[in-house]
């Protein structure tokens, strides 16, 4: 595995601040993609089934989801959790620039995943965990649409570090990417559990002998 530390020079403090995206989206279809090809941040070429295509347009499925879970957190009145999955959004976004990105072509100004992003997670997690009560069992995803709806998230982003880690077995990646989508995996699980408890919905534990097969 090519887990890399940022290169000297790289920025990995987002209190130092980012580049501004450049992109200007005045029209949606290029039709440059009707080959099967797109192209990467660098210009770029390649397959839209290649690994690296895979890994970020996954990380783009779970931005996409936590907007919807952000949708039903603001919903509920759950302002503080939908702030939350707001920030998590814009840094997923940053995450899918990285993946969007050769090593090479990496910019010292480029927006990336940084220590601070991962510890914003662990505290928030600590914070909210304190509130729940310890588990005896597994969980079941359910009870309402704010806590399926996360677990769907975290099931994604399991997919999306899945598919990190394998492309980090064919290239360089920085190593921050995959230690993010896995603290965001668990804070989505967390997050979930917080989100029944503050509606006041029981979880649902998993009972193996709840299955056909256990009540013969």
């Amino acid at each position: 595995m090519k887990l890399m530390a940022p290169k000297r020079g790289q920025k990995n403090d987002p209190d130092r601040g980012y580049a501004d995206p450049r992109v200007a989206i005045n029209r949606v279809y290029t039709k440059k993609g009707d080959s099967g090809t797109t192209a990467l941040a660098g210009g770029q070429r390649v397959a839209k089934d290649a690994a690296r295509l895979h890994a970020y347009g996954t990380v783009d499925e779970l931005n996409a989801l936590l907007g919807v879970a952000r949708q039903t957190a603001t919903e509920c009145k759950l302002d503080e959790l939908g702030d939350v999955l707001l920030r998590v959004q814009h840094e997923l976004f940053n995450l899918g620039s990285l993946l969007a990105t050769l090593p090479a072509d990496l910019r010292p100004e480029q927006a990336r995943i940084g220590p601070h992003d991962i510890e914003a997670l662990e505290q928030d997690m600590d914070r909210r965990n304190a509130e729940l009560e310890p588990l005896r069992s597994f969980v079941l995803p359910g009870g309402c649409r704010a806590n399926a709806e996360l677990h769907l998230a975290r099931t994604v982003c399991r997919r999306a570090e899945r598919l990190c880690v394998a492309l980090a077995a064919e290239t360089e990646l920085d190593e921050m990417i995959v230690a993010y989508l896995n603290r965001l995996s668990d804070a989505l699980f967390v997050w979930s559990r917080w989100a029944s408890l503050k509606l006041g919905v029981e979880e649902t534990c998993w009972q193996p002998n709840r299955a056909s097969s256990g009540q013969e």
